[in-house]
């Protein structure tokens, strides 16, 4: 009978792949693993903030007039991958909270361009700090020194990783 090194992953079992030893995982499994925990960070991210009555796309809308300046609804919706009646609608929404103001276009006066208020800037930095917030206090609650080391460790390589 031959000798066989099996990985046992998710309740299976399969043969490791020549990338891989029993203490050194492939490239394909960190991916994955990776793939799954970000999205469920990213889910719990997102539902820290719940009480800010913004929806993600509006969310989104904002971080982008704020980082990149004001753009046409047109070129949000390029950038958001939305169809610019989506995008309108998502606009009103903000426009008439007060948290972006619509202008006349400087290169053609048919168009608009929004912008993001200075209620929008603290609307946005609020949320920004709930999300930090959570995530700071769950990092000190469930992390000890070493791990918290550990974690510092992955996310520059995870930088290096998205830098590229």
């Amino acid at each position: 009978m031959q000798d066989c090194l099996c990985i046992f992953y998710d309740g299976g079992m399969r043969e490791p792949s020549s990338e891989a030893t029993p203490t050194e995982p492939s490239a394909e499994q960190v991916a994955t693993q990776l793939a799954s925990v970000v999205n469920r960070l990213l889910r719990r991210l997102r539902t820290t903030s719940a009480d800010s009555l913004l929806t993600p796309t509006q969310r989104s809308v904002l971080a982008r007039l704020d980082g990149e300046g004001p753009a046409t609804t047109a070129a949000l919706a390029r950038a958001e991958y939305v169809r610019p009646q989506s995008m309108r609608l998502t606009l009103g929404v903000l426009e008439s909270q007060g948290l972006v103001e619509r202008a006349p276009d400087p290169a053609d006066g048919r168009k608009s361009v929004m912008s993001i208020t200075e209620v929008g800037r603290t609307t946005l930095g609020a949320v920004r700090a709930a999300k930090h917030n959570w995530l700071a206090e769950a990092i000190a609650a469930e992390l000890d020194g070493a791990e918290r080391r550990t974690v510092a460790e992955a996310t520059a390589l995870l930088d290096r990783l998205v830098g590229k």
